[in-house]
């Protein structure tokens, strides 16, 4: 079977893991779509994405239509307080939670026990812990007489909530062959069918209760989601034989303009979350913050660009180096981004997609906060604040190249000379030259959700902007993400600021 994909965006909005079976798609090449598709199982939908065949039947039905406020997909995107409507909450809740078996559908049976280095988790581990959030946080404290499938899976699949109980230690994981992956799935259906009853037949307290825990973990799915991603990622990385996790072909882009700037005015800006939707607790609250006067670079650092800092000898010039950035070069051998490999004189990267030589006009990505200040530094620039992101992203749009639009990994911009920000959301987590640290005023949520992001803001970064593995729904012009500073996992990239 032919699996190059065709430029196809798929949103899984309304499939029901429970009866229905059907999947609303959006196209990216076609515009916009409301219709159904009627689909015999999860593998069609694969074939759907992957097979040119089938989406050339697809392209006769749909062509010409446009996606409308009342095609149910409004809350896809921008959505306020979806705990309120419970019908509203339940589509969000199974819609995200499928997406996650779609996310899975191209993987084999082996590939979801495999832990690669302690940073990362098993599939199956993600796919468990997921659904064990909703057990802690929902089932086990508004059902009554609730019971897990299994007394130890709590021990098992809680990730670092203290509060909650012992846990199983993080980086040996990959050694646990029981529960198998059939057995964790049936523990995902079990955990749906008992939300779903649950949401269908609480009264209104309850789900004013529970709701806001849900929509956190409707979020937090999401989370596991682009991690599952990104470890399978450093799984297949392992193996000589370079396995393919999807087949798909991103479009060839021969010009990439020249890096400018965008200036920004000295003041005193708003930053944080304003409270009209859903965030997590770090980005609240709202304040003022004063910001210099500032440029942006207006798209991400390519690989070109990298490359040229690599035979520059930018792993070995010290004096663009943090210490503990050039210490963790020394130890670990650092040459290039993780992933790059130069055989017979040219750079190859393995990517999702199998292992190809390096685009030279794609952003570069799978970089470490050292390896980013450092590549600023060479260009006679820094990285920029978190502030000055937020600022700069203003009121651009959401959209880019995230997960939903099936690339698995940043694309090159098209080619186009006008003086604009580009890139600000999807394709690589933009590195910032802020510590994650609380704003003024911050407090945790009470409980052991308070754990969910408080009691990590020491000694890590700041990222922002999502990434190709994160869902468009899940990303905004606030979310503050964060990783320790030599971490190269992630899709992670470059944005330059400069002092104006």
């Amino acid at each position: 079977m032919d699996k190059k994909i065709d430029r196809i965006t798929f949103y899984p909005a309304f499939f029901d893991p429970f009866g229905q079976k059907q999947l609303k798609m959006l196209s990216h090449s076609l515009v916009y779509t409301t219709d159904w598709v009627n689909l015999n199982s999860i593998k069609i939908i694969l074939n759907l994405v992957i097979n040119p065949e089938y989406l050339n039947l697809i392209r006769k039905k749909i062509r010409g239509n446009t996606m409308n406020s009342n095609s149910g997909l409004s809350y896809v995107s921008e959505y306020k307080r979806i705990y309120d409507d419970r019908d509203v909450l339940l589509k969000r809740y199974k819609s995200v939670r499928n997406f996650f078996n779609i996310l899975c559908e191209p993987l084999k049976t082996e590939d979801y026990v495999i832990q690669s280095m302690p940073d990362a988790s098993p599939v199956r581990w993600h796919l468990a812990h997921t659904s064990w959030f909703f057990e802690a946080f929902v089932l086990q404290n508004a059902v009554k007489n609730y019971k897990s499938l299994h007394p130890q899976y709590s021990f098992l699949f809680n990730s670092y909530y203290t509060q909650i109980g012992e846990r199983f230690t993080r980086s040996i994981r990959g050694l646990l062959s029981r529960p198998t992956v059939e057995e964790v799935y049936e523990y995902r259906k079990y955990v749906d069918e008992n939300i779903t009853e649950f949401m269908e037949n609480c009264t209104d307290s309850q789900l004013k209760e529970f709701g806001p825990v849900i929509e956190i973990g409707i979020n937090h799915e999401q989370q596991h989601q682009e991690l599952m991603l990104t470890d399978i990622k450093h799984v297949f990385s392992m193996n000589p034989l370079y396995p393919v996790y999807i087949d798909t072909y991103a479009p060839v882009v021969d010009y990439v303009p020249k890096q400018s700037f965008i200036n920004f005015d000295e003041g005193i800006y708003e930053i944080g979350h304003p409270g009209n939707d859903f965030g997590y607790d770090n980005e609240f609250p709202r304040h003022k913050e004063y910001t210099k006067p500032f440029g942006l670079g207006n798209r991400l650092v390519t690989n070109r660009e990298y490359i040229d800092f690599i035979e520059d000898n930018g792993y070995k010039n010290t004096e663009l180096w943090l210490s503990d950035g050039f210490s963790t070069v020394e130890r670990e051998k650092w040459s290039g981004p993780l992933y790059w490999a130069k055989q017979d004189g040219e750079w190859w990267n393995f990517k999702l997609t199998g292992f190809h030589k390096v685009d030279l006009n794609e952003p570069v990505c799978h970089i470490s906060y050292y390896e980013a200040d450092a590549y600023a530094r060479w260009a006679g620039y820094r990285l920029p604040t978190e502030a000055e992101w937020e600022i700069a992203a203003g009121n651009l749009p959401i959209s880019g190249n995230f997960v939903e639009n099936g690339n698995f990994h940043p694309i090159a911009i098209p080619e186009e000379e006008d003086n604009s920000l580009k890139q600000m959301y999807g394709d690589t987590w933009e590195w910032t030259m802020s510590p994650y640290i609380p704003y003024p005023g911050y407090k945790t949520l009470p409980g052991a959700l308070g754990e969910y992001n408080g009691k990590f803001m020491s000694n890590q970064m700041i990222l922002r902007g999502g990434s190709c593995a994160t869902s468009k729904s899940h990303i905004r012009r606030y979310y503050r993400n964060f990783f320790y500073p030599g971490s190269r996992w992630q899709f992670m990239g470059i944005r330059l600021a400069k002092n104006n």
